[in-house]
């Protein structure tokens, strides 16, 4: 391994550490106390532009570092990805577009949300009479903190199994329970920001890049049986893309061409009708992106 991609790797991996340490230093920072302490007024707390600014660029640099898109759709999707932390990060420390427009609708001043009111479902649990907002933000931070970190993991994850794969086809490790192990974390640090502060382009933006990032996979699964043929079907049978306790399914048009003749070869002495790894002649279960063939984010580490 050479000095330069090595000093890349170390840079990696102290993004790593540095995101979940301001994500672990938020949550704590928020849950200690009651609102008393730690409800820091709206004029305090929002147009801190300097906050903007750092935690967009660490987000970005995560991004960007583990995903490293290359193809036009793989840009496309990290173009939206950027937008949504921009958005995000601009309406949590900048301007709260979400509560000028919120606060009138529920007769509030704008001043009336400071930092744990503008914890938006912490603030509903609190106004229903289900949890005051003290426990709602502690319960809202724990969760969300919680998918992030994991989030995050299986982004980092997904990458050293890759890039340890050195182009071969990458069954073990992480991709032993899930094909898209990189796109399950991007996902997932999407959903958990949505939870803990919610606005109103960040949820309109969440299931488009859900959607992009489905296809995107399905996409690369295509590419994988071309390139491997029947072990990646075999493979695909028995792992599912993106839920580990789901079976997965690959649809017809993904299998590698003249996949019967494999599976039929391979599968004598076995019942009829039945394949290694459960994939019968009807169709299949989940596959998984391997090292080295699956493309953003998910080739990047291959």
């Amino acid at each position: 391994m050479d000095i330069e991609t090595r000093l890349w790797r170390i840079a990696r991996w102290g993004l790593v550490a540095l995101v979940l340490a301001v994500v672990v230093k938020t949550a704590v920072g928020t849950v200690r106390g009651g609102p008393g302490f730690h409800n820091v007024p709206f004029d305090a707390w929002y147009g801190d532009w300097r906050e903007v600014l750092v935690a967009t660029a660490i987000f970005l640099a995560f991004l960007l570092g583990f995903a490293r898109p290359r193809r036009p759709a793989e840009w496309r999707n990290a173009g939206l990805y950027a937008a949504f932390l921009i958005s995000l990060f601009t309406e949590m420390f900048g301007v709260p577009l979400t509560i000028y427009l919120l606060a009138p609708a529920l007769g509030l001043p704008v001043t009336a949300f400071g930092m744990n009111e503008s914890h938006l479902w912490a603030f509903t649990l609190d106004r229903l009479g289900v949890l005051p907002l003290r426990w709602s933000v502690f319960v809202v931070m724990a969760i969300s903190t919680v998918l992030i970190t994991g989030g995050l993991g299986l982004l980092a994850v997904g990458w050293a199994t890759v890039y340890r794969g050195r182009g071969g086809l990458v069954t073990g490790g992480i991709y032993r329970w899930l094909r898209h192990p990189q796109y399950v974390g991007l996902i997932l640090v999407v959903v958990a920001f949505n939870l803990m502060w919610p606005t109103l382009p960040t949820l309109v933006m969440a299931p488009v890049l859900v959607v992009m990032y489905v296809r995107l996979a399905r996409r690369e699964d295509r590419e994988l049986a071309e390139r491997f043929g029947w072990p990646f079907a075999a493979y695909a049978a028995r792992t599912p893309a993106f839920v580990p306790w789901a079976r997965g399914r690959l649809s017809r048009d993904v299998w590698p061409i003249g996949w019967e003749d494999d599976a039929r070869r391979d599968t004598q002495g076995h019942s009829s009708g039945d394949v290694p790894g459960g994939v019968t002649a009807v169709g299949s279960r989940s596959s998984e992106p391997c090292a080295g063939a699956d493309p953003k984010p998910e080739e990047t580490a291959r």
